[in-house]
């Protein structure tokens, strides 16, 4: 997906009510579409059929360790932030099937499933995610060896972009430079007024979908509001993340006390990495059904904080919290430039918000950048003999 510069990118606007006419476009053109919606108290992705099912009027109010829902004001359909769920689980299934077995009277006949991809079409992908999409391409099709499972969904998805006109205190994609503002790698981009949205074209598929809508340019006014409205959301945008040299700062310092102190909170529970939108570990597992005659080999999201994942030559090697911890932030923000060429957080905020204890990595890599300049804490580093789970 190519899109042009906003420069050259002319902004049109759709009424408020016609965002229903964008939604029955979509499913008219066989996309499964899938949007914000609430439920279990929660903004979460899912199917939606009409701008009814959207989380009108209502917001998410965010801090370490904390979510919950509020009323809004106004009747906005995307003034919300981030949920837990992010757009990896239709691009990259929690579970998928790669390959099956059936045992004949010939022996076991192997197979690789062959089958047609749904069409998402994703409706309300913020800056963040976008970024996201980014750097999972990055993993899964930029190296020798392309999945074809995300392959497939990916070049099948339509993707409706949601500029943030909101942030929350665990936001932190200003440091990132992956937002809040929509600048490529979207079909349609639309920005949030009172009175209906600006929409930006991002593709030809894009161009296709908004001739047939009931569009017309936005003027000088709209404009303004747009505007207007995304620098709110760049205003609101307190946490920071200082990402000077910060793959040596961490690779320096793999023996720092501060890790034993991150440990201490850390419950090694997974759900930094489950709702991260850009972590990919997973795990294959060979299941058989009850006769024996039938196996199903099963990629699952796994996570580097799971014990048996590092699990090689009779043991885990990293069989303690605080060496899970520092692996998975270490690969999150040091290694993964290595690997991919990028950071691998994109400043969502989603691991400080659904962190049961409330940790939080920027703090984190802030505590460990501070002691540099501090002779006390420098003797401790190296005099720690921990030796575990350092690669």
């Amino acid at each position: 997906m190519t899109s042009p510069t906003e420069s050259n990118r002319s902004v049109l606007f759709l009424g408020r009510g016609q965002l229903n006419q964008l939604i029955r476009a979509l499913a008219d053109d066989g996309y499964q579409v899938v949007g914000p919606t609430i439920d279990q108290a929660a903004i979460v992705y899912g199917e939606i059929t009409s701008a009814d099912d959207l989380p009108i009027g209502w917001t998410d109010v965010q801090e370490p360790g904390k979510y919950r829902l509020q009323r809004r004001d106004d009747e906005a359909c995307f003034g919300y932030v981030v949920g837990p769920h992010s757009w990896k689980k239709y691009l990259f299934p929690p579970v998928t099937l790669v390959a099956t077995a059936d045992r004949t009277k010939t022996g076991w006949q192997l197979s690789t499933p062959e089958t047609e991809p749904p069409r998402y079409a994703f409706l309300g992908v913020r800056g963040c995610e976008l970024a996201a999409m980014r750097i999972q391409d990055k993993v899964f099709l930029g190296g020798p060896f392309v999945d074809p499972t995300y392959q497939k969904r990916r070049a099948a998805a339509f993707i409706v972009a949601v500029n943030c006109t909101q942030a929350a205190p665990t936001c932190f994609c200003t440091s990132m430079n992956t937002g809040p503002r929509c600048s490529s790698g979207f079909d349609l981009a639309l920005t949030e007024v009172a009175d209906g949205f600006l929409m930006e074209i991002g593709s030809e598929s894009g161009n296709v979908v908004a001739a047939r809508l009931n569009v017309e340019p936005a003027t000088s006014a709209q404009l303004e509001s747009g505007n207007a409205a995304r620098q709110q959301a760049v205003d609101q945008i307190s946490k920071q993340l200082d990402t000077t040299d910060i793959r040596d700062l961490l690779m320096n310092n793999l023996r720092h006390p501060h890790w034993e102190e991150v440990a201490n909170r850390c419950l090694s529970c997974t759900n930094c990495t489950m709702v991260c939108p850009t972590c990919f570990c997973s795990s294959v597992n060979e299941v058989p059904d009850l006769t024996g005659d039938h196996v199903d080999r099963e990629r699952s999201w796994d996570s580097c904080f799971n014990i048996d994942f590092s699990y090689m030559n009779g043991s885990p090697t990293r069989n303690s919290i605080h060496s899970r911890y520092r692996q998975w932030m270490t690969h999150k923000l040091a290694t993964w430039h290595d690997q991919f060429g990028s950071s691998g957080c994109v400043g969502c905020g989603r691991c400080i918000t659904w962190c049961p204890v409330g940790i939080d990595l920027t703090q984190e890599v802030a505590a460990i950048r501070s002691s540099q300049n501090n002779p006390s804490v420098e003797g401790a580093v190296n005099s720690s003999h921990d030796n575990e789970g350092v690669s």
